[in-house]
């Protein structure tokens, strides 16, 4: 029983994690389930954290999870929040945006 136990323990500490950290960019204010009310628009440090799946025969990574950095990086100054957020909803949010930003004119010619 100690050994499977021990085995467990040096499998979890050889779980390999991986962390990738970019920047999402709203035009417009935007909202979030885990945010309190909506925030506006900016540049945002996005982190997120993905973990190795042991025991496969090939190397595959599993999302663990995703955080939004508050306020945006566009924001100046301040105390930064960090909140869990749903990477789907997060997406969702950005084609939202994209849908909501302003368009370059379309200009016709009149005859």
């Amino acid at each position: 029983m100690k050994i499977i136990q021990q085995q467990a323990a040096n499998e979890a500490m050889a779980m390999t994690a991986r962390t990738t950290e970019t920047t999402v960019t709203f035009t417009n204010k935007f909202s979030l389930s885990h945010l309190d009310g909506s925030q506006p628009a900016g540049t945002y440090r996005v982190v997120t954290v993905d973990e190795e799946i042991p025991g496969l025969t090939f190397i595959a990574f599993r999302r663990t999870y995703t955080i939004l950095h508050v306020p945006a990086l566009t924001a100046g100054g301040g105390k930064t929040q960090v909140f869990t957020v749903d990477p789907e909803e997060l997406e969702a949010a950005l084609n939202a945006d994209q849908r909501l930003a302003p368009q370059e004119p379309c200009i016709t010619k009149v005859v």
